[in-house]
Order: C-alpha cells, then structure tokens, then sequence
C-alpha cells in the first residue's frame, strides 16, 4: 500500500472543515471516536492525491526549517495524543521519503521498507505506541541523515544516486575500494546527463546506448560481472526518474 502511495504525486489541495477540526482535534476530543477520525483524516491525506495540511489538523505549528529537525521530532514525540503522533510521523515520512525517490531510488526504497516494516509490526503488536514512535523517530532522523552522504562522500546529488545504485553494501563490490566506486558513480551520472534527452524514456536506442555505455565503466573497472546485470537496472531506472524530474523543473 505504503510502495503505491509513494508513487503519487500530490495534485491538489485537501480542505479540512474548520468544524471537523474543532470536534476532532479540540478540547472535547477523547476515546476511540476521537482516535478513529484521526486515523481517517491521515490515512485520507496519505492514500489520496490530493494533499491536507496535517499540521493544521493537529494543532502544531509546522516548522520553518527542516520538518525533520530534531526539535521538531520532539515535539511530535511529546504529543499528548499519541495515536496522533504515530499517523503524523506517518505520514510526514511518506511525504519526505517521497520527493526523494526522484533524486535516490535505492534509498528511498529503503526508508520506504523500514517504514512498512515497522508499521507492520506495529500493527502485529509487535511494538508498543511508545516504540514505534521512536522507531519512526529513528528512521526520519536517518532520511535526514542521509541528506548529508553527497557532502561526507564528494559527490553530487545525481552521482550519490548512482553510488547507491552500485550495492556499495555487497561484499563482492566492496573489494573495489570507496574511492574505485566514486569514480565509477561519477562517470555514470556523466554519461547519463550526456546520453538522456526529453523524449529519451521511450527511445528504446537511447537506452540501449546508455546501458552499453554503464557496462563499459563498470568492466573497465572491474565491477563483478555477476553483479552488473542488477547495477545496469538500476542505474536505468535512476536514470530515468532523473531524466523525468529534471524536466519537470524546465
């Protein structure tokens, strides 16, 4: 569920009605009909393509900085609702793991699969309310983390993206060495900014050229052979979210 919502882009604005606002989330507020609406009212801003301003809804002041801050996390973990504060880290995640998937594919399907775990086992009773709030905490304080991996490894946005997609993680690709698979991850997102054009997603010889080129730097460097097939995959799909958000900002 949480992989298809991921997908969608928010078109539209959702109104809250003030009325609902003060029923729900007002001092009279209380017991399960209280925890039911709050969990229609997220789950309709997460599952729809139309956007509510949750903050509002909640009664919290959304940050001016970074919603991922650290004293902003505090905040929600000190909610007195705490149903509130789990379908709000919910749904604040989705939105963050969101409009990184354009920029990092590999790791915003991992943030996204540390989220649908956790709430799973949350929902198995696996985890208290208290720790899932802080399992939540702890995955949006590594989205925010890894904001900083182009900084700490010398790259940029787009060749961090493809650094990723090499499965740096593999023990067979890390006997290359960090500074072999910089290398490689820079002459991939070269190539592709060289190879990718507006229409280049539905050019089947386009992206042929593409993968052979990807092949070539990854042999040139000895990537293992057992492993490029999977890479090249990804570094099209990479390429192509990239390609698709570079354009939208034309």
């Amino acid at each position: 569920m949480y992989r298809e919502n991921l997908l969608r882009q928010p078109r539209q604005k959702l109104a809250l009605n003030p009325k609902d606002r003060i029923s729900i989330f007002g001092q009279e507020s209380g017991g399960e009909g209280f925890e039911t609406a709050i969990k229609q009212i997220v789950d309709q801003a997460i599952t729809s393509d139309k956007v509510i301003d949750i903050f509002e809804a909640a009664g919290i002041e959304k940050p001016e900085l970074s919603i991922l801050s650290d004293e902003f996390l505090l905040e929600v973990q000190g909610m007195n609702h705490k149903n509130l504060a789990i379908e709000l880290l919910k749904k604040i995640l989705n939105d963050e793991i969101k409009s990184r998937l354009r920029t990092n594919l590999v790791k915003s399907k991992a943030f996204l699969e540390m989220l649908e775990s956790a709430i799973k086992k949350y929902q198995n009773n696996l985890l208290t309310t208290a720790q899932i709030i802080e399992e939540l905490i702890r995955i949006a304080k590594e989205v925010k983390e890894s904001d900083k991996e182009g900084e700490k490894l010398g790259l940029s946005t787009e060749e961090v993206a493809f650094y990723n997609a090499l499965e740096t993680n593999d023990s067979a690709v890390k006997v290359l060495g960090d500074e072999t698979l910089k290398t490689i991850a820079r002459e991939i997102a070269d190539k592709v900014k060289k190879n990718t054009t507006i229409d280049w997603t539905i050019r089947e010889s386009a992206r042929a050229k593409l993968m052979v080129l990807v092949k070539r730097t990854l042999t040139k460097y000895g990537y293992p052979p057992d492993k490029q097939q999977k890479a090249i995959d990804t570094v099209l799909k990479q390429a192509e979210l990239l390609a698709d958000f570079i354009n939208s900002e034309i």
